[in-house]
Parts: structure tokens; C-alpha cells; sequence
């Protein structure tokens, strides 16, 4: 009871930010006593926020931290049913793993779980992923579509289409997706999605979708070999975000396009993806287990399949591979 109150005192403060509301209205609002208030108050002032008190006037929010816990998170989730279950732990080895675990317990679809800082972030084909804390969103989403377990891949790419849109939104700056989980900004890395079932048999129990994004690394974050090919919002943009912000917008934009999919299909999606490609038209080399394809990326199909033309004019169907553009 005392985190919901908390929160709703969050929600108050944020919504009259530079504004005093006085101590009578916030007890009358949330139905508590001075004394419950102020001990709420004392807490948010022990996580960072800088709030003002005078006597007859109230309290006045003047600046808040930059931080992912479920508060601070649910101040920017809107409307939707997406994020309304919140788990936070400041470090974890995995939000993946966590996420399974309460997908196995029932968590509603919508629930995510955020972390200030992964030990153990895993990227696709197991791959280490970098997250350093207090810097980037590390998070995981549970779904559970009712589509056919052949469908399950494009969720991949709606998250990508979902992420840049949220960029964009936030901060201005123009994220391409580079198939099939990659965000790029000015060619760099600055987001990868990991996409894992929970299925038996074609029945799909729950789809646990992860999000890396570096939001205020800067230059000394990452290292000479790293900083040739990852970036992050604050390099980019030239200044910080607040991180609940970016994940709000992208809740919201992943929530609007998976109702738009499973009700009208992949078709809208599959537009949107093209229209955000980074590698279309373009000369690519994949590489897989099976060995490597170069020629021109041709598009994708309604299955999520990429489309690659070699130099002898046959298209290959690219399923599961790492995408290069050789340099010229």
C-alpha cells in the first residue's frame, strides 16, 4: 500500500511540476495523514527528487532523477494496459530470465521488467550484451499473441518498427532498423531486440521480448573498439534523456502496433519495417552457420523473411543471419 501511495504522491507532484499543491489537497487526494505524506516525501527525497516544502503553500517538485523504477515508469506508460505491472530490481543478471519466470507464473500480458543494470545481458545467438548502470534501458516485455507459431518472427520486426518510432518521438534523431533486431543511428548500434518463445507443440504460451538501448552513454562508456560501431541517444542527440520518458513512448508505440497486427495482420508492419530499413537496396553479405550470401537486399516477406538477390539473379529467402554491408 505504501509504494501505490507513493507513486500516486509521484503522480501528483509531476503532473503540478513547479507547482505547489498543498499538503491539505495531496491528504484529501490520496486519503492519508501530514504525517504519512511527509513520510512519503522523506522517501522520495532519499531517491533523488528534489522537492521544496513551505509551510501554508504545500509541496513543489523541482527536479526529478534519472530513474527506471515502476514510479518513476508509470508516469509516461498513458493509457494502455501495457506496463501496468511493473517489476524493477536495480541489478540483475538478466531481465530475460526474470520475465520467464513470471510468464510461467501467469503475469498478465503487458508486464515488464526493468533493471538499472544487466551483469549478464544476453544478445541473439548468445551473445554478451554491455549494460552499464544508469545509462540504458534494460527490459523485458511479456506477450502472449494468439497467432500461429510460424508468426512468431515478425514480432521481432514490429518491436524494431515500435523502437525507432519511439526515438524519433523522444528525441528527434532518425533510428533504421538493420534486420532483423537492430536500431542504427548514423549507422551505429544503439538498440538490439531479442525475441524468445515459450511454446510447446504450434501452441505459443507467452513471447518474452528483450530491449537494449544505450540513452545517456557517453564517448568514455564504451570502449575504442566498441565506439566504432555502438553509439547512444546522448552521443547522437547531444544531450540526455530521461530514461522513463523513452520507455513510455515505447510502450506506447509497441502497444498501438500489436493491437494494429493482430487485428488487420503483418501488412501495415511489413510497411512501416521497409520504410525504416537501413540495409534495403543496399549490398549486404549475411552470414550464417550454413556460410555466407552477398548481393542486395531485396525486402522482406509477409512471413518477416529477409529477401536477398545474389549476383547470378536468384533470391535467397535469409531466415536466421548476421547482416554486413562490405565496405565499398
Amino acid at each position: 500500500m505504501g509504494a501505490i501511495m507513493k507513486e500516486a504522491l509521484l503522480h501528483m507532484l509531476t503532473e503540478n511540476e513547479g507547482q505547489f499543491v498543498s499538503g491539505q489537497e495531496i491528504s484529501n487526494k490520496l486519503n492519508c495523514s501530514r504525517t504519512a505524506i511527509w513520510k512519503h516525501i522523506s522517501e522520495l527525497r532519499n531517491n533523488g527528487y528534489s522537492i521544496e516544502a513551505v509551510q501554508k503553500r504545500g509541496y513543489r517538485l523541482i527536479t526529478s532523477p534519472d530513474l527506471v523504477t515502476a514510479e518513476e515508469v508509470s508516469l509516461y506508460t498513458g493509457k494502455g494496459s501495457f506496463g501496468k505491472k511493473i517489476v524493477y530490481q536495480p541489478s540483475v543478471k538478466s531481465t530475460q530470465e526474470i520475465a520467464y519466470s513470471l510468464a510461467r507464473d501467469g503475469a498478465p500480458e503487458g508486464s515488464i521488467v526493468l533493471a538499472d543494470e544487466q551483469t549478464g545481458g544476453r544478445g541473439r545467438l548468445g551473445r554478451a550484451w554491455q549494460s552499464p548502470a544508469g545509462t540504458g534501458i534494460w527490459m523485458s516485455l511479456i506477450l502472449r499473441p494468439e497467432i500461429p507459431l510460424q508468426k512468431a518472427p515478425q514480432l521481432t520486426l514490429l518491436i524494431a518498427v515500435a523502437a525507432s518510432k519511439a526515438i524519433e518521438k523522444v528525441t528527434g534523431l532518425e533510428a533504421a532498423i538493420k534486420w532483423p533486431n537492430d536500431l542504427l543511428i548514423n549507422g551505429k548500434k544503439t538498440a538490439g531486440i531479442l525475441t524468445e518463445l515459450q511454446a510447446e507443440a504450434d501452441s505459443i504460451h507467452s513471447v518474452i521480448v528483450g530491449i537494449g538501448m544505450n540513452v545517456n552513454q557517453e564517448s568514455k562508456h564504451f570502449s575504442e573498439e566498441i565506439a566504432q560501431i555502438a553509439t547512444s541517444l546522448a552521443i547522437e542527440g547531444g544531450k540526455t534523456y530521461k530514461r522513463a520518458e523513452v520507455i513510455g513512448y515505447l510502450l506506447q508505440e509497441i502497444e498501438s502496433l500489436y493491437h494494429q497486427y493482430l487485428q488487420n495482420g503483418f501488412g501495415v508492419i511489413k510497411l512501416l519495417w521497409e520504410a525504416r530499413a537501413f540495409s534495403l537496396g543496399k549490398r549486404i553479405t549475411a552470414r550464417s552457420v550454413t556460410g555466407s550470401i552477398t548481393g542486395y537486399a531485396k525486402g522482406i516477406t509477409d512471413e518477416g523473411v529477409l529477401l536477398l538477390e545474389d549476383d547470378t539473379g536468384r533470391v535467397h529467402s535469409i531466415y536466421s543471419a548476421d547482416i554486413e554491408i562490405p565496405s565499398p
